[in-house]
């Protein structure tokens, strides 16, 4: 065999799920070839079959699936470098799932990396425990070896005092080193072939763009072949040497990423990047908007927040440590504005939103709200049963829809909940002020007595946003608010937002750590790092001209979807002086 046979070839995989109404077909007649030190993308929405197909190479499909027909053929000797094995090739797709064979080959000739690393780790077992684990399982060696061989990988994928943080849990990592822990178990056999199934999906840009760069190393050194999903085109753009598109189950374009990405042919493709293209500039519907009605009046005056933890020490006698999650923070929202909070998983954006909500009791500082007319109080002082006439001003939108969503709740439940505490409405004026409300987010009216699980993401966030403008507020805010959906329903979500501006007048406080999305949606930004802010202003020139060095390091990570600029931008990284 060449260099141009492959490691992995998948013919004509048919996966199914039994369903009382039939058989559900996730994976229909899909083929591919992964070669050896090359970087397939399979790209494409939620429940079109990406994490389905690469779970049946494994052959770790959730019951009721199973692989009805085609093969997967692993050619083993380009997996193992040169070491003798019983078969040069094997079908997995003819391996009983639950047998030594298939066991044999997950980890030591495939490996895969999980999207949501914390629940894809042991929490009651170390780190170092863990990844040793996969290791003695497939290499005869002493615990001891296993342990220093454990030390030596988490230093490859440079975590730091690798040999202290080998005792450490998984809660005890950031979700960045719970990542980097990942691909270290995934790497422990020196696989051939490496599955990344969304692996930076959960992350920000600035970690994300390390993740992206420490798999790129390793497959350079090790030579492996890699299987990356994702519906982040602007990742494809950066890592792909093929990009495979996946629709309802099928393949229905797969090339080279630059014919894909210059001259795509299917109508889908087409769709998918041009919803990221469209992200990648202004909303056109805003800044007409703008030219018309500028902002008004200042309806949020927050000046020097400031919101401490107290870290249990464990000791009875001692305090313990502060976290200062929110600094000395000053922001102005005015009426009809969009302010953008952007920032690291850890800078305090999420707080932030949750003291303006009065969720958290702030350390110090004042929240000044200017409420209908045009009387101003303290929201930070206020008591309970005045705060509660103001939160019907201002509402949340948060990021996951589903864990904001109760599942008990019908949708008319969860969208007239807010009007009957507050005893706006009651009976069938609330039904149809339910109905009403569905309406103004796209969805019929005849969806009120479902329950959120038979909703699409995309849905079950409009019926989120549903609920927040129920009161009709005056504020909103979006705490990554479409981090969790694919693109053409991130812009469609960012789209509908804008429109209910018009309608209803609303002013957002917008908070992403998706730059993109806060260009398109955001007339100023704000810049946070460890609790503090450390940029602020319009948004197009904080994005395009930036003045602090981390914000230079924020926008120097974000993947351009642009295969042809990869290598030619230079990224930086923000090191705080001490």
């Amino acid at each position: 065999m060449t260099a141009e046979t492959p490691v992995i070839e998948v013919k004509n995989l048919v996966t199914e799920f039994a369903t009382r109404r039939g058989p559900f077909r996730a994976v229909d007649n899909v083929s591919f070839k992964l070669m050896p030190g090359k970087t397939l993308c399979l790209v494409g929405e939620s429940g079109s079959g990406k994490s389905v197909t690469a779970r049946s190479i494994l052959q770790i499909v959730d019951p009721p699936g199973r692989i009805m027909s085609g093969q997967i053929l692993l050619n083993r000797h380009m997996t193992r470098r040169g070491r003798s094995e019983t078969a040069d090739t094997l079908d997995l797709a003819a391996l009983n799932p639950r047998s030594s064979a298939i066991r044999a080959i997950r980890g030591r000739d495939i490996a895969m990396i999980f999207q949501e690393p914390m629940s894809s780790l042991s929490p009651v077992h170390t780190i170092g425990n863990q990844i040793g684990e996969a290791i003695r399982l497939h290499e005869n060696v002493s615990k001891a070896e296993a342990r220093a061989r454990t030390i030596e990988l988490l230093r490859k994928v440079e975590i730091p005092n690798a040999d202290k943080t080998i005792d450490r849990y998984p809660f005890e990592y950031s979700g960045g080193m719970r990542q980097r822990a990942m691909i270290a178990m995934a790497l422990a056999c020196n696989p051939g072939v490496l599955i990344a199934d969304e692996p930076t999906t959960a992350l920000d840009v600035t970690t994300q763009a390390e993740i992206l760069s420490l798999i790129k190393k390793l497959q350079d050194d090790e030579g492996m072949a890699v299987l990356f999903i994702t519906h982040d085109m602007g990742v494809v753009a950066e890592i792909a040497d093929e990009v495979a598109v996946m629709r309802f189950g099928k393949l229905v374009e797969h090339g080279d990423t630059i014919s894909i990405f210059e001259n795509p042919q299917h109508d889908y493709t087409k769709m998918l990047l041009g919803s990221v293209k469209q992200l990648d500039r202004p909303a056109p519907r805003r800044l007409a908007r703008r030219a018309e009605h500028p902002p008004g009046n200042t309806l949020l005056d927050v000046e020097g927040l400031k919101k401490t933890f107290f870290i249990d020490s464990g000791s009875f006698f001692r305090k313990g440590d502060e976290l200062h999650a929110v600094n000395n923070v000053t922001l102005t929202l005015r009426s009809g504005e969009n302010l953008g909070i952007v920032g690291e998983s850890g800078s305090g954006k999420s707080t932030l939103g949750r003291c303006i909500m009065r969720v958290y009791d702030i350390s110090g500082g004042a929240i000044r709200y200017t409420d209908r007319d045009g009387m101003t109080s303290d929201l930070a002082t206020l008591p309970d049963r005045s705060l509660m006439a103001a939160r019907r001003d201002l509402r949340m939108v948060f990021q996951d829809p589903f864990a904001s969503l109760n599942p008990r709740m019908t949708v008319a439940q969860l969208i007239g909940e807010p009007l009957l505490v507050n005893g706006v409405l009651s009976g069938k004026a609330l039904n149809d002020r339910v109905a009403e409300l569905l309406g103004l987010v796209g969805l019929p009216a005849t969806a009120m007595e479902r329950y959120p699980h038979a909703f699409s993401g995309g849905q079950r966030q409009r019926i989120g946003i549903a609920r927040a403008i129920a009161l009709e507020p005056r504020i909103i805010i979006a705490d990554e608010a479409t981090s969790a959906l694919d693109v053409s329903l991130r812009s469609q979500v960012l789209d509908l937002l804008l429109e209910l501006q018009e309608r209803l007048d609303l002013s957002f406080i917008f908070i992403s750590h998706d730059i993109a999305v806060i260009r398109y949606f955001c007339d100023r930004v704000a810049v946070m790092y460890k609790g503090r802010i450390v940029e602020e202003g319009p948004t197009e020139e904080v994005c395009s001209r930036p003045v602090h060095p981390y914000t230079q390091s924020l926008l120097s990570a974000v993947p351009h979807p642009d295969p042809r600029m990869r290598g030619t931008r230079v990224r930086t990284r923000y090191r705080e002086q001490a």
